[in-house]
């Protein structure tokens, strides 16, 4: 249902951010704004500030951010569109009927049944397990050391090795082949048009939705076939980048934290033996539609991958996902051991919890896991580890957090004689980097591609930090016009957004809270608050002015290469214009110096 901007304005001026964020966050006084601990990450201080004058709230620590719809799909992991409705309802705005449509009634329809053909399946599975042709799945479980009950709660169950039962037995309960197809539960034969089932001879895990709902089925092979495990396809109901198996248990354990683990039987092993927060990806890395769905259960997660290279793998690409997420994360080791169900079997689940008390920060893990890539015996290679370092502390974007790890890596790496002011300033200059103007060689061929590609990265970051810079500071705008319009920022959303503020502030009034009301794709609308929450360490204000004038001489240069790649070589007029352009450039680039930062 698309809405008047009259109507989503309505809405949001009449909830306050600071009451709805009340709601959920107990926030105090702090000068003009009000500050709490971040509901999006887990912290001991307070990080997050809302203002009520801008209508928009910020977290200094994750970097979580936007008016009163973001905060509401964020909290609740909901579309705009429900964001919309809830708040309309609590405000007693009356939104416009929706007419629903047969399309739309017909894919709730098909919804439903795909659901029921599911549990039916499920239902199948589980009796088959029961009988003699599942004797040999049901000896399979029980010798992983699994109980009746617990079988019964994860409903696993096993499929024939006749390759058409699960299709007979649906087709007798009415469905036809075009349901059945889209079920995800078979195959199709080309040669002859039919159908046959896609799970045959394997034990059977259900998975299942938060509400217990079964959305799909992973399969585990009897004997030596391939592939050793199989999962549903993605369909209407099932989508593996938002699912985390064992959620549906997890998510009522009362723990603080939730255990990700790599397949089913870490899964279910871990609940038998009383750790009932423990989910796993399914057979996809993780994403952030599972890091999502997880804040919204804990606000931390413990990394329990196997010890083996490509477990180290897994947990290094989770780390910043979750991150991102506001998700703080530790990693649990199992040396000497490979998986829980191992480790477990051999030591118990008393030790087994101590391992989890004891699991380590997930940035000193990356620090560890970076140590071993570089030779610290050499000057090059500690050289070259605390440039990693560097690169790793530009990410936290709080400036206490960074610090505190500083002083962790320097107290550990003390015989090296670095100090914290070496790898502070070996951090700074990173950061520079972000928004510095270079003019670098011509990139070998064989490195053109990620040449371009940090190019792009720093062109983006220095429209971000003007972006941010002009809201966070309106003042600076008047001086910020003299350099810069809208058309060059040349990421076509960022042009969208600097023109938003350009206009608010001739209006006299900039304010992001009323700007978000224009991005209604949730998606959007968080790459959006995130344009106004860049940062960079900046602490003297030669720095200041420095990261100002090569943000300005950034964006410049990059709107004059766009246009000259643009010009039709046939427009006289256009090319006066560009030569016109370069020159003023050079003579800015030129006073460079005399450029100061307004804040």
């Amino acid at each position: 249902m698309w809405y008047s901007d009259e109507v989503i304005e309505e809405v949001r001026s009449r909830n306050d951010i600071v009451d709805i964020v009340s709601q959920y966050v107990k926030l105090k006084r702090s000068g003009s704004s009000y500050v709490g601990l971040c509901p999006f990450h887990n912290e001991k201080t307070p990080s997050f500030s809302v203002s009520q004058s801008k209508q928009f709230y910020h977290c200094f620590g994750c970097g979580a951010g936007g008016n009163v719809f973001n905060f509401v799909m964020q909290y609740d992991n909901c579309t705009f569109q429900e964001a919309l409705q809830m708040l309309a309802e609590r405000s007693g705005v009356a939104l416009p009927e929706a007419e629903r449509s047969e399309a739309s009634r017909q894919a709730s329809e098909k919804k439903q049944t795909l659901l029921t053909i599911n549990k039916l399946a499920a239902g199948y599975f589980y009796y088959q397990l029961k009988r003699e042709n599942g004797r040999a799945a049901y000896n399979y479980l029980r010798e992983r050391g699994l109980t009746d009950e617990t079988i019964r709660r994860f409903g696993l169950g096993y499929s024939d090795k006749f390759s058409n039962d699960l299709y007979n037995y649906l087709k007798s309960k009415g469905y036809g082949d075009e349901i059945l197809r889209d079920s995800g539960l078979f195959n199709i034969d080309e040669r002859r048009g039919g159908m046959y089932d896609k799970f045959w001879n394997r034990v059977i895990f259900p998975i299942m939705d938060v509400n217990s709902h079964v959305i799909g089925f992973g399969g585990r092979v009897m004997g030596d076939g391939k592939p050793k495990y199989l999962n549903s396809p993605e369909t209407m109901i099932f989508d593996k980048s938002r699912t985390l198996y064992g959620l549906f248990a997890a998510r009522s354990s009362r723990k603080k934290n939730l255990i990700l683990c790599e397949g089913y039987m870490d899964v279910i092993t871990m609940h038998q033996a009383g750790f009932t927060n423990a989910v796993a990806s399914l057979g996809t890395s993780f994403t952030s539609g599972h890091a999502s769905l997880v804040r919204r259960y804990a606000s931390e997660v413990l990394l329990l991958y196997d010890s083996d290279g490509a477990g180290i793998s897994a947990a290094l690409r989770a780390i910043p996902i979750l991150n991102e997420a506001g998700v703080s994360s530790r990693v649990v080791h199992l040396d000497p051991y490979k998986d829980p169900d191992e480790f477990i079997k051999a030591q118990g689940a008393e030790e087994f919890e101590k391992r989890l008390e004891a699991a380590e920060d997930s940035f000193l893990f990356r620090v560890h896991v970076a140590e071993k890539e570089f030779d610290m015996n050499s000057p090059q290679g500690q050289n070259r580890f605390f440039d990693r370092c560097a690169e790793l502390l530009l990410g936290l974007s709080d400036e206490l957090e960074r610090n505190l790890y500083i002083e962790a890596i320097i107290k550990e790496y003390r015989r090296t004689g670095i100090t914290a002011d070496d790898l502070r300033r070996r951090t700074g200059v990173k950061a520079m980097k972000g928004t510095c103007v270079e003019v670098p060689a011509a990139p070998r061929s064989t490195h053109e591609q990620k040449a371009q590609a940090k190019k792009a990265d720093a062109s983006q970051m220095a429209q971000k930090l003007l972006l941010t810079w002009l809201v966070n500071y309106p003042q600076i705008f008047d001086e910020t016009k003299k350099y810069v319009s809208p058309e060059d920022f040349v990421t076509p959303l960022y042009r969208q957004v600097a023109g938003l503020l350009y206009a608010q502030h001739e209006e006299g009034d900039v304010n992001p809270g009323r700007l978000l009301n224009h991005f209604q794709d949730s998606e959007e609308q968080k790459e959006v608050a995130g344009l106004f929450n860049a940062v960079i360490p900046l602490e003297s204000e030669e720095e200041q002015n420095r990261a100002y004038a090569d943000t300005i001489l950034k964006i410049k240069n990059e709107s004059l290469a766009k246009k000259n790649k643009e010009w039709d070589p046939a427009d006289i007029q256009g090319m006066t214009q560009l030569i016109f352009e370069q020159k003023k450039l050079e003579d800015l680039t030129r006073r460079k110096n005399e450029i100061r930062a307004p804040f």
